[in-house]
């Protein structure tokens, strides 16, 4: 097995909810984005965070406006939708019980 890859994968499944999580807090442009997921050790290239965006935004659960930039052309910020929060929620969730469960797995491996 390739750790490397296994890594990858997971961070790969846990993106969505991250990116919402970053939206729930305020409107955000791109390279606010990816910025952000860098802090938390989530480097992700824009190749990877456009389709991402773009297929959230089409589920209804981002929206966007354009801007006006002093330094080029508009910017499009992105918020989350109602939807979104919901969705947010539930993977928030979702996330919280996976974590309890594979914690109990690795526990019950250490009193071993």
């Amino acid at each position: 097995m390739n750790l490397e890859n296994a890594k990858a994968q997971m961070r790969k499944g846990i993106l969505e909810l991250c990116i919402l999580s970053i939206f729930a807090e305020e409107e955000v442009y791109t390279s606010d984005i990816i910025e952000k997921l860098k802090e938390a050790d989530l480097i992700v290239v824009e190749g990877t965070l456009y389709p991402l965006l773009t297929r959230l935004k089409n589920a209804g659960l981002l929206e966007y406006t354009w801007r006006e930039s002093l330094s080029g052309p508009p910017r499009k910020y992105f918020r989350i939708t109602p939807e979104g929060d919901l969705v947010l929620n539930g993977l928030s969730q979702a996330w919280d019980d996976l974590v309890q469960s594979v914690n109990l797995l690795k526990n019950k491996k250490a009193e071993n």
